[in-house]
């Protein structure tokens, strides 16, 4: 347990539910071995109480700001307008920080965690055609921080047609004519093709596109945080594909919290090596 003190310094997680949380079991780690004199705290927090917590609850000195999930990331976004791009892009929020003069800085880190798992992974972007496959809130923070990259093209398919088409037109401002609307979900044609659905969580999901369409030397990402491969990669490692699991986007989101955070140093230590930050992650 973390040796918490009267100068310690306060962090939150926010959710409702809030009960399986990895970041308090991680974060907390980290602050002892590395000797941080500060503590993160789950707060289960329902919806409605949102906005009072910020006028109030961050009224602290002590508090270095908070962590989110379900179900505040977008809420957080319109209550607190980020000027991130991506951030802008997303309508998400999962981290805020409180500055010395009270004010809160929101940030979206699920899109930098992306994109920089693509670079662990050999896996470039720019000048090269990309396909999302699903426009939901991962969808919207993935395409967003793919945009940033530099894509030759940046399709998007949902099955709501509709839906494909808002983020499309969100991502314009980043990318212009390069973000447009995908009529199908076929990958043929494209360098990288993302999964950013739901489908692959149960063994008895269906596949989100067929693998037997991607392009021979295209890579295949699927956002799902398990460490081991989905369905959807299996069958296209099976092929001899470069085809990676979702795991590695949550690695690489743990130096930009510390380091948007205050904990620069703590920050750079880690990324050097994540191998401790894998090993806290790893499934149980």
């Amino acid at each position: 347990m973390n040796r918490i003190t009267g100068s310690s310094r306060v962090y939150y997680i926010l959710g409702d539910p809030v009960a399986q949380v990895r970041a308090p079991e991680v974060y907390n780690h980290l602050f002892q071995r590395h000797g941080i004199d500060a503590v993160l705290v789950p707060l289960k927090l329902p919806a409605a109480a949102l906005p009072g917590f910020l006028a109030h609850g961050m009224a602290a000195e002590n508090l270095g700001g908070f962590w989110a999930t379900i179900p505040h990331k977008a809420a957080l976004a319109e209550l607190l307008q980020p000027t991130d791009p991506v951030a802008v892009v997303a309508g998400a929020v999962n981290a805020v920080r409180r500055l010395a003069d009270g004010r809160l800085e929101p940030a979206l880190f699920d899109g930098i965690g992306f994109v920089k798992g693509l670079d662990h992974f050999g896996i470039g972007v720019a000048g090269r055609r990309v396909l999302v496959v699903g426009a939901g809130g991962g969808g919207h923070a993935v395409a967003a921080a793919l945009a940033t990259r530099g894509p030759a093209a940046l399709a998007v398919f949902n099955r709501t047609r509709a839906r494909a088409a808002g983020l499309v037109a969100r991502l314009q401002p980043l990318v212009g004519a390069a973000a447009v609307v995908a009529e199908t979900d076929d990958p043929a044609g494209y360098d990288l093709v993302v999964n950013c659905t739901s489908q692959g969580l149960k063994a008895d999901d269906p596949l989100p596109f067929d693998p037997a369409r991607v392009d021979a030397g295209a890579a295949v990402v699927d956002i799902i945080m398990s460490r081991e491969p989905t369905p959807l990669l299996r069958a296209c490692r099976a092929r001899g594909l470069q085809a990676e699991p979702g795991f590695e986007m949550l690695v690489q989101q743990v130096p930009e919290y510390l380091r948007f955070f205050g904990l620069p140093a703590l920050a750079a230590t880690l990324q050097a090596d994540l191998g401790e930050v894998r090993a806290l992650l790893a499934p149980k």
